[in-house]
């Protein structure tokens, strides 16, 4: 399904005016700036009326109407607007996907006598659509490239299926609903081709001889025809929401002091910290709601110039943001949200913080260990391409610096001591789900209470000569408390070898 929203950057701002027929009744523009001036990027229905056109320089359009008022045009909120309402379409299916500027691809296969067959599918997006302000087109067929040609060039609310019927309603479409670059559409109507019918009835060689270079899909005609007809796959890129973190507090009785609120700030940052290193990940921006007794919500935001997870500095610059707050009766809900976040590894500030106290500096640390220990004993590991747990790091000197270098947040879940080569045990018993439940390692057995798994690690496809078999990873809890990391290596009748065999790779702390 195509969802086509026509008046995209007009209707976001009509949607943001209190009084919007006062709004739609003065001429409005919304103007980009560019190399000869000012042009106008979109307009209002009063402003076509007034005889100006989008694309127009702002001065010509002031000379057709003199009171034609004007707003700085916005891409990005635009295309954030876009993203929101991909994640609020998949309502009518399981993905979703952006067609910039101004549209979304809903996949809406197998889903239609959910909403009581494809026609009342389509009456619910349209009247969901109209009900939130927007102007759209909405279309549906067997294929993405057909649902946008409908959408935008077909009749209001099309239905497409598949078979020869598609065909026959594609054909009298223009050229331009197969989404073409503006100079080869420009080609195709002077070779006469205004039509897709045109394009379906001509010599296919002959076509592909002219257009045989052109790899991009806008400047294919033959590649993008055989997208709208389902012939080759089209790739798309679904729009996938992903939860900001968040903590709150649902206080007992409305608080009206600073010095409370200010505690409550500082336990959500301990909340937001912790919740953020489980993640791996650092704060860029942070927005504290507090909602009062009588239902006004106050909300103060936080950037910072880089991720941060640091309590302490969250709760000093929150403290800036609530001066003069006015609680009135009470605040009886408190909420922190990192609506922004970074990958942000795990760093060792203390000894630099001992520096400034006591004069000892990391690297007069790290020279003294050397000098007791040898060059080849302090070392840190880094991330290397590979996923088997032996070969994904590499040693580098404690204080190399590595270009573009970020920590792998799967090594929070591998163990902290990592065998120099995997030691052979022998499980003695296994549970029908496949979890070892006995083994022996070191001329002793050992219980297995709790195990966890499997994750699975193929082998490295890219090595011409590898010998390592498909791994079956386990973390295991025996009857002490102590934990193990073993894996079982090849499956039964793989053809890579014999039968599978256990190791023991890691010990956790």
């Amino acid at each position: 399904m195509a969802i086509w929203c026509a008046h995209l950057a007009i209707d976001r701002w009509r949607l943001a005016q209190s009084d919007r027929d006062a709004a739609d009744a003065q001429a409005f523009a919304l103007i980009a700036e560019t190399a000869h001036g000012p042009r106008i990027a979109a307009l209002n229905d009063a402003g076509l009326e007034a005889g100006t056109h989008e694309g127009q320089l702002l001065a010509d359009a002031r000379a057709l109407a003199p009171h034609l008022q004007v707003a700085p045009s916005d891409p990005a909120g635009d295309l954030a607007f876009l993203e929101a309402l991909a994640l609020w379409a998949q309502r009518w299916g399981p993905w979703s996907a952006i067609d910039a500027p101004d549209g979304v691809i809903v996949d809406a296969t197998g889903v239609a006598h959910l909403f009581g067959g494809e026609a009342a599918l389509l009456a619910d997006a349209q009247a969901l659509l109209a009900r939130r302000g927007l102007a759209v087109r909405v279309a549906l067929a067997p294929t993405a490239g057909a649902a946008w040609a409908l959408a935008h060039h077909g009749a209001s609310a099309a239905i497409a299926t598949a078979g020869p019927g598609l065909h026959d309603r594609l054909a009298g479409l223009p050229v331009a609903a197969l989404r073409l670059d503006p100079a080869v559409q420009l080609l195709l109507g002077r070779l006469g081709l205004k039509r897709i019918g045109d394009l379906m009835g001509i010599d296919r060689p002959a076509l592909a001889r002219r257009f045989r270079n052109r790899r991009s899909p806008a400047a294919n005609p033959l590649l993008r025809l055989d997208q709208l007809l389902g012939q080759v796959p089209e790739p798309m890129l679904p729009v996938i929401g992903v939860a900001a973190p968040l903590v709150q507090r649902r206080l007992v009785e409305p608080i009206r002091h600073r010095e409370l609120l200010d505690r409550v700030v500082a336990d959500l940052a301990q909340d937001m910290a912790r919740l953020l290193e489980a993640e791996g990940k650092g704060a860029r921006r942070l927005e504290l709601g507090l909602w009062k007794v009588d239902g006004e919500l106050l909300v103060r935001h936080l950037e910072m110039a880089e991720a941060t997870r640091d309590p302490a500095h969250v709760v000093r610059l929150f403290a800036h943001r609530l001066d003069g707050l006015d609680a009135g009766f009470g605040i009886e809900l408190v909420r922190l949200r990192a609506a922004w976040t970074e990958p942000l590894g795990l760093a060792q500030v203390d000894l630099d913080d001992a520096a400034e106290r006591h004069g000892t500096s990391l690297a007069a640390c790290i020279d003294r260990l050397s000098v007791r220990l040898g060059l080849d004993a302090v070392r840190r590991p880094v991330p290397h391409g590979s996923h088997l747990p032996e070969r994904a790091q590499r040693w580098r000197p404690p204080l190399e610096a590595r270009a573009g270098e970020q920590p792998g947040l799967a090594l929070h879940a591998r163990p902290l001591k990592l065998l120099d080569r995997p030691e052979p045990i022998a499980v003695l018993y296994e549970a029908p789900d496949g979890l070892p439940r006995r083994f022996r390692w070191r001329e002793r057995v050992y219980e297995i209470l709790r195990a966890e798994g499997p994750e699975r690690i193929a082998p490295e496809w890219w090595r011409e000569r590898s010998t390592t078999r498909l791994r079956d990873y386990y973390r295991i809890e025996d009857a002490q408390g102590a934990r193990y990391w073993i894996y079982r290596a090849g499956l039964p009748g793989d053809g890579r070898g014999g039968a599978p065999a256990w190791f023991l790779h890691g010990l956790f702390a």
